[in-house]
């Protein structure tokens, strides 16, 4: 298949077999960009882990240093905590028996919910609805706890939650292509520096076995191991 002219021209600016420095993959990323919109930029690590064991599934949560410059949308169900509590922190929604019964219905119209643990009870009865969404409350991701005011405003301040798919790839977004490079590098080391923090014990042999950045519309740059070698000791 003939390749655009949009294509094109990228490939004159990025070698897609070189690596790069971080940096440097975003710089190129930037100057690349020939869309009319906002992109987002994602990174892609590869990991020698083998999520079907319990002890290699990787999964947890950053709070990026300048954000993912995406409107998060929080809801908060909670029995005990007043919904104004969570609506004052900066949550979207806040309540318990209304949304539960919205929920049941299929409204999901929402990015984060975060719970309070004498709600999980009735929240797992809705994991066939919140499960395939990636929505279901869970304790490891901070969004199941006592604490509402804190988890909503580092949901809000740029916390994301990630997860290592069974290919041992883990995706996620590191901000807007209108920030400022400093910043996105900034972002992509914080991630980077985390996963590498999670390493098992039970995995073998190269841990970080490739990272790539990708813009929405533009190509993956793949970084090179020794940018990648910084944060593994």
């Amino acid at each position: 298949m003939k390749a655009s002219k949009r294509i094109n021209e990228i490939k004159k600016n990025i070698d897609l077999h070189k690596e790069y420095s971080i940096e440097e993959a975003v710089g190129l990323l930037k100057n690349s960009s020939k869309v009319k919109f906002d992109e987002t930029i994602d990174c892609a690590i590869r990991l020698g882990v083998d999520p079907r064991h319990a002890d290699q599934m990787i999964r947890g949560t950053v709070t990026l240093t300048h954000g993912t410059g995406k409107e998060v949308r929080v809801l908060v169900i909670s029995k005990s905590e007043n919904p104004q509590v969570a609506l004052d922190a900066g949550a979207d929604h806040a309540g318990y028996e209304d949304y539960l019964e919205k929920i049941k219905e299929g409204w999901t119209d929402v990015d984060v919910i975060i719970a309070t643990p004498d709600t999980m009870a009735d929240l797992g009865k809705l994991g066939r609805v919140l499960g395939p969404k990636g929505l279901m409350p869970n304790p490891k991701s901070g969004t199941v706890t006592k604490d509402i005011e804190s988890a909503v405003k580092e949901v809000k301040a740029g916390k994301i939650e990630f997860r290592v798919e069974k290919n041992g790839i883990v995706h996620t977004p590191l901000g807007k292509l209108s920030f400022p490079q400093e910043q996105l590098v900034e972002n992509a080391r914080a991630f980077l520096k985390t996963i590498v923090k999670m390493r098992p014990a039970s995995a073998k042999g190269q841990y970080v076995r490739s990272l790539y950045l990708s813009s929405t519309m533009g190509p993956g740059v793949k970084i090179s191991r020794e940018e990648t070698a910084v944060y593994i000791k």
